[in-house]
């Protein structure tokens, strides 16, 4: 609690359309060193109230324009008011009067004519109230702060908990599919050398046997030697590409899970960018046959400093926001040529490097822009989302990366995510 030095520095208002009892509560209350200011009515006691802020109002009951009981209510009404101590004056001594005056938001009473020691034993006790509740309105705050802070660490951690579990799912798949498809590929080269030489050996038995049984003669033509001896060779090129394909995805794979990255590295991010692609590769096709199309233009970027899981998953979480309101735009019927457009460049004078997502959607709402990084905001419908997503984007580019992001709405529409990260970081946010 403030001690009496810092009570009387709060301010009090005293309203009173009488210039004599005026005067004797201002004297009474400047003497016990409190800061006074004055009204003369009710409507000037309101703007001065509005003005000064103070920690308690002694207001005459009746006066003309506004009487006590109206500027109660006011007060009480008015967000910026509503914790101020108000004392009304009235020689109305009944049951009442007084419920009524408790009803419209007076906190207490001082009877007509005013005694000095009873004006100051309440004002001493309203100001009291008024630092109690101060203070619990204070405690509330930090309380509401905190449990926010709480809740946003434990998303946090639910989050970095799935994207740890993805990420050892990722990397687990990538090793099983690795093997076989590693055996596959070595025995490429011996099955078509196997191929080679058994065609060999068909067309050395056509040409030192050329009279042969008439039911070999149909199965040699239902084959079609010259036919099978000519696709073998695609067919294994085929698995060649596909198996090379395969390989490319594990790769991907791999540099998303980023198991083994948790540090800080210095890293091409395209590769990110193209492995977070990857992983959402299957939800670019739409139910109806659409597709989104992902357009890529990449700037010739140096390596950044930056921890890579993390920001592939900020690259996956506004990804993946663009894909669902661009699927759900196409299934309303907004949207027929839905996509994404990738851009990234390098920012020389400021030595940075700029990495601009955006989707052709209908643009995000203006008022909705500040608010999209708050913790617990989001614009889906509910147990679609939980608000956590662009808020812990936020934390890993401007806290864990001193980068900058932000939302905004393109010139030629849709929305779009600018994110701005230093090439460079300092050795204590390593």
């Amino acid at each position: 609690m403030h001690d009496l030095q810092a009570q009387h520095s709060l301010r009090i208002l005293v309203i009173e359309d009488d210039a004599t009892t005026r005067l004797l509560l201002k004297r009474t209350l400047q003497k016990e060193g409190y800061n006074v200011t004055l009204a003369e009515n009710g409507v000037e006691g309101i703007e001065k109230a509005l003005l000064i802020s103070p920690a308690l109002i002694i207001s005459d009951w009746v006066m003309p324009q506004l009487d006590g009981m109206e500027l109660c209510r006011r007060v009480r009404s008015h967000p910026d008011l509503s914790g101020v101590f108000v004392i009304l004056l009235s020689s109305r001594e009944t049951v009442a009067d007084r419920v009524e005056g408790l009803d419209a938001g007076a906190d207490e009473f001082l009877s007509k004519p005013i005694d000095p020691n009873e004006l100051k034993a309440r004002v001493r006790a309203g100001l009291r109230q008024y630092e109690l509740n101060y203070q619990l309105k204070a405690a509330n705050h930090d309380l509401m702060i905190t449990l926010q802070q709480l809740k946003q660490a434990q998303a946090q951690l639910i989050q970095s908990e799935k994207m740890s579990s993805l990420g050892q799912m990722v990397a687990g798949i990538a090793h099983e599919i690795n093997n076989p498809i590693n055996f596959i590929e070595g025995n490429l080269s011996f099955a078509e050398d196997y191929i080679q030489d058994l065609l060999d050996i068909i067309h050395l038995y056509q040409k030192y046997f050329p009279e042969i049984p008439e039911d070999l003669e149909l199965l040699l033509e239902d084959a079609d030697i010259e036919f099978l001896a000519e696709d073998s060779k695609q067919l294994i090129d085929s698995m060649r590409v596909g198996a090379s394909r395969i390989h490319k995805i594990i790769s991907h794979l791999r540099n998303f899970a980023r198991l083994d990255e948790a540090e800080m590295k210095r890293v091409d991010i395209h590769d990110g960018i193209n492995s977070t692609l990857i992983m959402l590769q299957n939800r670019l096709k739409l139910p109806n046959g659409m597709e989104i199309e992902v357009g890529k233009d990449y700037g010739e970027l140096p390596k950044i400093d930056c921890y890579p899981g993390q920001l592939n998953q900020v690259f996956l979480n506004i990804l993946h926001n663009s894909i669902y309101f661009l699927q759900d735009y196409v299934k309303k019927g907004e949207l027929t040529d839905p996509n994404i457009r990738v851009f990234t460049r390098s920012i020389d004078e400021r030595d940075t490097v700029e990495i601009v997502i955006s989707n052709n959607g209908p643009s995000i709402a203006e008022a909705t822009i500040p608010k999209v990084f708050d913790p617990f905001f989001t614009t889906k419908p509910v147990g679609q989302g939980t608000g956590m997503g662009l808020s812990i984007c936020y934390q890993i580019i401007v806290e864990r990366h001193r980068g900058q992001i932000h939302c905004l709405i393109p010139l030629e529409g849709g929305t779009a995510f600018a994110i701005e990260i230093p090439r460079r970081q300092p050795e204590e946010n390593r």
